[in-house]
């Protein structure tokens, strides 16, 4: 009884280690040559095709909700010109990393972990491992990068819009000054707030398919084996997601200091 009780605290440990060793196998097949090119490109177009119209749809609400709070916030203050600043931080620095994470995680990721589940069931990676290919650098690479690439432009479409959907609201809605919402964009905010956007980005995407990649290879149990896989990479991505925002962002605060007004 307590072997086996060691064993089921232990798993998660050795799920962890696993998985980190099949990032490190990934980050290996990188630099592996031929590389597939147009694999990478119609995985691309796949991600970007079930996630752009969601992502857009999303980050309105976003813009708007941020629009609302903070303006109703900073009006209490009395500090109505940094209205725009204040959303231009909260949807550059969180909120658009954090909704293009977890449409890249909810609709890549299920995608990628349903179809490398489908090849794992039906014995097409053993056959390709068999021919001598490796299913990591054939089809996981080109996941891997498509997802990332995807992410960054997803980032910028989720800004774009909450900002725009931010000024709409602040506008129509708390009646605020046109000119004062844009005019007082750069009062608070600076460069390394939008780099630290596309470089979250591109962790959430990477984290997204590694994770999807590494449930699909591992599916087991048939069609159920998959559907398990994907529900269990949605979940873990969205938990490792989370984690990681924070560190990056308690990382940021400690090298860059806030501008001040």
């Amino acid at each position: 009884m307590t072997t086996l009780t060691s064993s089921r605290l232990l798993a998660p440990v050795g799920t962890a280690g696993k998985l980190f060793a099949f990032g490190l196998d990934v980050f290996r097949g990188l630099f592996r040559r031929p590389f597939q090119l147009r694999e990478f490109l119609q995985q691309a177009w796949f991600i970007a095709s079930v996630t752009i119209v969601p992502t857009a749809l999303v980050a309105i609400p976003f813009g708007a909700v941020i629009a609302l709070q903070v303006g109703g916030l900073i009006k209490q203050f009395g500090a109505q010109s940094f209205t725009g600043s204040a959303a231009v931080l909260a949807v550059v620095r969180e909120a658009g990393p954090i909704a293009t994470s977890l449409l890249i995680a909810g609709a890549g990721g299920s995608a990628i972990a349903a179809d490398l589940g489908a090849r794992k069931i039906r014995e097409e990676l053993d056959a390709m491992m068999v021919l001598g290919i490796d299913p990591i650098q054939r089809l996981v690479v080109p996941r891997v990068l498509a997802t990332m690439l995807v992410a960054v432009f997803l980032n910028g479409l989720v800004s774009v819009v909450g900002v725009a959907g931010g000024y709409v609201f602040n506008v129509v809605l708390q009646d605020g000054t046109p000119g004062a919402y844009i005019a007082s964009f750069t009062a608070l905010a600076q460069l390394p707030d939008l780099w630290q956007g596309m470089a979250k980005a591109v962790v959430f995407g990477l984290i997204a398919a590694v994770v999807a990649a590494y449930k699909g290879m591992n599916a087991a149990g048939g069609p159920k084996g998959v559907g398990d896989a994907v529900n269990e990479s949605v979940v873990i991505t969205f938990m490792l997601l989370f984690v990681v925002n924070f560190v990056m962002s308690a990382m940021y605060f400690q090298l860059v200091p806030p501008k001040t007004g």
